[in-house]
């Protein structure tokens, strides 16, 4: 599937209804989501088994799915936000696991992972659980974080690598009240990382 046909497919996932400020629930544009996805693909990284934490809604669950891997699952501890990314998964016809769990508490191995942890704006280091899993249970990672976060990033990771990274940009929509914009673009880098 190419990328754009991937984004269009998932325009179709439904975000948050009731988005926490706290957990930073902000949805992954399609336009983002697919990017990411499409250049792990592009690298052979979307096969076998593929966890998404922190899940949200499962833009990049499903995604992952529509790319071919062979089983997905996504980790997410707001049921509210599994029961829209069930939903979501069966309106688009995919089969994608979705567990309610604390991210510190995910076990079992996935050859990768992607997702968008928290970038630690209303809880400062918030991203890091997510990372010390993912480096826990998979052996490839792809993830999203506030640009500036390279050089912290590195040292946190050691022993494990960043193979390639890249900036782009978040349009983040109005979810909370004290934004003061419609869209806020905000870049991001994405990484990759290798255990």
């Amino acid at each position: 599937m190419k990328q754009r046909k991937l984004e269009m497919v998932l325009e179709r996932v439904e975000g948050f209804v009731s988005p926490n400020a706290a957990l930073e629930q902000y949805a992954t544009p399609a336009v983002l989501a697919a990017e990411v996805l499409h250049y792990a693909y592009m690298k052979g990284d979307i096969m076998d088994t593929v966890y998404d934490l922190g899940c949200g809604t499962g833009i990049l669950a499903i995604g992952a799915k529509l790319l071919g891997a062979d089983r997905v699952v996504g980790f997410d501890s707001d049921a509210e936000a599994l029961k829209i990314a069930e939903k979501n998964a069966e309106k688009l016809g995919v089969d994608v696991e979705f567990v309610p769990s604390d991210i510190r508490d995910v076990s079992g191995h996935a050859n990768t992972v992607i997702m968008n942890p928290p970038f630690g704006a209303q809880v400062k280091g918030s991203d890091r659980p997510f990372l010390l899993t993912a480096l826990k249970v998979s052996d490839v990672i792809y993830s999203i974080h506030n640009c500036g976060s390279h050089d912290f990033i590195r040292k946190f990771i050691t022993p494990a690598v960043i193979t390639e990274w890249y900036t782009t940009v978040f349009p983040i929509k109005r979810t909370f009240k004290f934004h003061k914009k419609d869209v806020e673009r905000v870049e991001v880098e994405i990484y990759r990382i290798m255990r």
